[in-house]
Parts: C-alpha cells; sequence; structure tokens
C-alpha cells in the first residue's frame, strides 16, 4: 500500500514539474514577444516637416519663457503610430474624437469621447507601444486642406486651449512637460507630451535623395544657424513677391524671401541669434501680431 502512494505522489511530482515547466515557458515566450512589441524599429525615422515642427513648439515656448522640450524618440514612434491609424482606418468617426484608437493594430482600442471619456487609453499608450513607462499626453488636429508647418503653429498660437496645453497653464497647470514627439501626415498632426525623461537612442531624419539622416536636434555641430522673422508664407512665389514690395516699402529694408519647395516665406529680417529675433519680434506693430520666428 505504502508502495503505490509513493508511485501516486511520485506521478503526481512529476506532472507538477511538467506543469511548472510548461508555465515557464508560456511566460517566457510571452514576456520575450511582450518585449519585442515594445521595441522601436532600428529604421523608424522621423520628416523634415516634422523636426521642424518640433523645433517651432521649442521656439514658441521660449517666447513664453518656457524652456525647449527634449526629444523622445518614443513619443515621436506612438505619434507616428497614431496619424498612421487616424489616416487609415478612422477611428476618429461618430462621437469618438482624435485621441481615439482603432482595433487594427496591436495595440487597445478605444473610442475617446465626451460621454464617455477614455484617458487612460491615451495615457497608457506609450507604455503600451514602447519603452517609455510613463504617462503621454496628445494633441492632435485634423486639416482638411492641404496645410504645413506655418500654418500649424499659426493656428496654435491663436488658441488658448491650445497655448493652456503647451505652456501647461489653464486645465494643465498642474503638468510640466519634460519631453515631446510629433507626427504628421497628409491631414493629421499629433504632438505627444512626457513628464519624465526618455530614454531611448536619439531618432533620426528619414534619408532623402540629397540629404543624409541627421539627429533631431537640428543643425549639424559648428552648423550656422540662422532665425528668420517671418511675417507671412504662401504656395505661389508671385503672391510672395506681392507682400516682398508691400513690405519694403513699409520700411522693412532687410526683408526677402525664403523658399522651400512650393513653400515661400516672406521675412522681415533675420538674425543669428534667437533671443535677438525674439525681441526684434516683440517690438514689432500690433498688425505683425502673426509673425513668427523661423529657425534654420
Amino acid at each position: 500500500m505504502k508502495f503505490i502512494e509513493k508511485v501516486v505522489i511520485r506521478n503526481k511530482l512529476s506532472a507538477f514539474k511538467k506543469w511548472m515547466w510548461t508555465l515557464l515557458v508560456l511566460i517566457f515566450i510571452f514576456s520575450s514577444t511582450i518585449s519585442a512589441q515594445k521595441d522601436i524599429p532600428d529604421d523608424f525615422c522621423i520628416s523634415t516637416e516634422e523636426q521642424q515642427l518640433f523645433d517651432r513648439i521649442n521656439i514658441l515656448l521660449e517666447e513664453y519663457g518656457k524652456s525647449p522640450l527634449e526629444t523622445s524618440v518614443s513619443l515621436f514612434y506612438v505619434a507616428h503610430l497614431h496619424v498612421d491609424d487616424l489616416i487609415n482606418n478612422h477611428p476618429d468617426t461618430s462621437i469618438c474624437n482624435l485621441s481615439s484608437w482603432s482595433d487594427k493594430g496591436e495595440w487597445t482600442a478605444c473610442c475617446h469621447n465626451p460621454f464617455v471619456p477614455q484617458q487612460d487609453c491615451m495615457w497608457d499608450k506609450p507604455d503600451e507601444l514602447t519603452r517609455y513607462k510613463y504617462r503621454g499626453y496628445e494633441l492632435a488636429a485634423y486639416f482638411e486642406d492641404e496645410f504645413n508647418v506655418d500654418s500649424v503653429i499659426c493656428l496654435w498660437s491663436n488658441s488658448k486651449q491650445v497655448l493652456d496645453m503647451l505652456l501647461t497653464a489653464g486645465n494643465f497647470e498642474k503638468k510640466k512637460w519634460v519631453c515631446m514627439g510629433v507626427g504628421m501626415n497628409e491631414h493629421y498632426v499629433s504632438l505627444w507630451f512626457g513628464q519624465r525623461p526618455d530614454k531611448a537612442n536619439e531618432t533620426m531624419l528619414c534619408k532623402t535623395n540629397d540629404m543624409q539622416g541627421v539627429a533631431i536636434t537640428g543643425s549639424s555641430p559648428g552648423e550656422p544657424v540662422t532665425y528668420y522673422l517671418v511675417a507671412a508664407s504662401f504656395g505661389d512665389l508671385k503672391d510672395a513677391k506681392e507682400a516682398l514690395r508691400r513690405f519694403k516699402k513699409t520700411g522693412f529694408k532687410n526683408a526677402s524671401i525664403l523658399s522651400e519647395g512650393q513653400n515661400h516665406r516672406v521675412y522681415l529680417d533675420q538674425f543669428n541669434d534667437l533671443k535677438e529675433a525674439m525681441y526684434e519680434k516683440k517690438q514689432l506693430p500690433y498688425t505683425y501680431r502673426d509673425a513668427w520666428v523661423f529657425k534654420k
């Protein structure tokens, strides 16, 4: 009888060990899968326009006496995933707003709306999709027609609600942004803010036919930077030249045109120092209140 009991106990122990071993293997596979999902692809890069918007947001912050934000490759990646989801899968339909996510990707889907707000779905996306384990806060916008960095800044700098978020005022006064990421495509713009530094690797500009990838921080070391006090931006060079004629007639002798592709910016003056450019902007008459500083 004792022999039979020992055999039964041994069989149970053997079965238990096999079960534990299987469980450990499954846990390892699951954790490895989750870890792989959180790894940002090695070929991930950002566009020139996204870098420009990142720089322009920081210049706007400095104009209001705020410190510039650090780069977060994790938040850039989350922003990219979200604008891709928005333009391809359109989760922002019916009562669902721009902070919604579809069920077409490796993330938790949600319909963010004023009736049943799901803030956690937004806040947790950086931790869900990357190794950035802190909350993220998104500012998203939709443009039906063609837009560029200038039009985004012009729109946001004249919106109190947006400025409150950027400057951590109003409903955001208890926040303190440390880092930021940007995503843009044909119709959507997404900014993500974090309150803790991102330890992920530095991101790179996407390579083009005539430009090698460089760090997002802007100009290469030693390369001179110029700050342009821009008064207007046009898609037609003829309109830009007409505006330039008017500006010169009103006394802006150093005014000129800065052209990039089909975007023609008419600037009033150029400077080598950001503080000097910001000072001159503040001295402009009220009619030039929409002028901005462009870094190149």
